[in-house]
């Protein structure tokens, strides 16, 4: 194909988008702000693959619960309003979304991306031997401490088949790592999947550069889109414009900071946390990975360490670490997983997870007729990452997309 395509934004999301057009005949430049990839949101989160677990946070009783929790000290919500138009256009889009219906819709749209994205990784893993980010299928654990979200919970199962409600006893069988952690109950995904997702975005960005098919432009901040009518035309790079024949914005939350006419991207940082414990021979960390549902705690057993990831902070765009948010993470994980690892020698990190009021994505076309969207996934970009790489180079080919595009398009003005 004659068309070179750029993208903009070198984490998971770009470079997986990078990697699926590559595999399907297209000529890539990468270009990334930062001086290496994968160092922002996607360097240290919380590394399950959760393809079947994909609710969003919008929900009925969502909006209630936020404020009880605006009230207690270990929250796993915090939000901060500020005098921000953008925030408060976020926030009422979510509390639109925030209905049972609606949940259940734009679950069924995450659940088909996700679907698909976990089979895009097994084809690039077995067909082009794609390796080296420490993926394991691992299976996934949801468990509980309250019995009314446990029994919600159930009600509200898929009946696919591919899960398994657990009593409390049979949780602690499945993974003894939870010992006589005070959980009723909980819900096994035998299927779902661990990975390093630094890693990966290294192990992409190996196989662009081989194919030489991808330029990759470090330390590149672009400035702005140049347009006219309805085409892009080039980006500014600063101390140079690079014309594109086709344009890809996936650089997160930022991208909303590359103004066009006629678009405007409902996104907003949602400021996530997570911990890298250090795991010796002397410890017992769950093999399986963990979701503490009530206190919205991810644990994932990472090679030789324990990623231990939670909290959605509203709170505006300053990416620093908070201490006290860490802590508290720091001091629920001791209480559970106490002898996990060595959570004094653990790494401490904080990323902004770019958000879509609704939880879906945004994936395909523009009003611009080669500028293409692939934003907003959450905290579910690692997920999701390989499947709408696949269905953007499938809408940037014309061909016929691998699922049904329903509520994954673009809606901007």
């Amino acid at each position: 194909m004659s068309q070179r395509v750029c993208i903009i934004g070198g984490g998971v999301i770009g470079l997986a988008s990078a990697y699926a057009l590559v595999r399907q005949g297209f000529e890539v430049t990468l270009v990334e702000a930062q001086e290496s990839l994968g160092s922002q949101t996607s360097f240290a989160n919380g590394g399950q693959l959760s393809y079947r677990y994909v609710a969003p946070l919008a929900d009925a009783g969502v909006p209630w619960q936020a404020l009880g929790w605006m009230l207690k000290g270990d929250s796993p919500l915090k939000l901060r309003p500020r005098l921000d138009a953008a925030q408060w256009r976020w926030l009422a889009g979510f509390l639109g979304a925030c209905r049972h219906s609606v949940n259940r819709r734009n679950g069924a749209h995450l659940l088909r991306l996700a679907l698909l994205s976990q089979s895009t990784l097994q084809s690039w893993r077995e067909e082009d031997g794609l390796q080296g980010f420490d993926w394991r299928r691992n299976g996934k654990l949801v468990t509980f401490r309250e019995q009314k979200s446990f029994e919600h919970a159930r009600h509200n199962l898929a009946d696919s088949g591919q899960q398994q409600v657990l009593c409390a006893a049979e949780c602690t069988a499945l993974e003894p790592a939870l010992g006589d952690t005070p959980f009723v109950g909980g819900i096994y995904t035998p299927d779902e999947e661990v990975a390093d997702c630094h890693a990966f975005c290294q192990q992409l960005a190996t196989r662009l550069r081989a194919s030489g098919r991808c330029e990759i432009l470090l330390g590149q901040r672009v400035r702005g889109i140049r347009h006219g009518g309805d085409k892009v035309q080039a980006i500014d790079l600063g101390e140079r414009v690079l014309p594109v024949d086709q344009l890809v914005l996936a650089a997160g939350h930022r991208s909303a900071e590359l103004r066009l006419p006629g678009l405007q991207l409902p996104l907003y940082p949602l400021k996530g946390y997570s911990l890298s414990v250090p795991i010796g021979p002397q410890h017992r960390a769950p093999g399986i990975s963990i979701t503490d549902y009530n206190r919205k705690i991810v644990y994932a057993r990472i090679g030789q360490q324990l990623r231990v990831a939670a909290m959605v902070d509203i709170v505006g765009f300053d990416p620093s670490p908070d201490p006290a948010r860490l802590a508290l993470m720091r001091r629920q994980a001791e209480q559970t997983f106490a002898a996990a690892g060595d959570y004094a020698a653990a790494i401490e990190w904080a990323g902004m997870r770019p958000a879509t009021p609704s939880g879906v994505p945004l994936i395909g076309a523009t009003a611009y007729r080669n500028l293409w969207l692939n934003l907003g996934h959450g905290a579910l970009g690692f997920t999701l990452a390989c499947g709408s790489g696949q269905l953007l180079g499938e809408l940037i080919g014309q061909r016929s997309t691998s699922i049904d595009m329903q509520g994954l398009a673009p809606r901007v003005a």
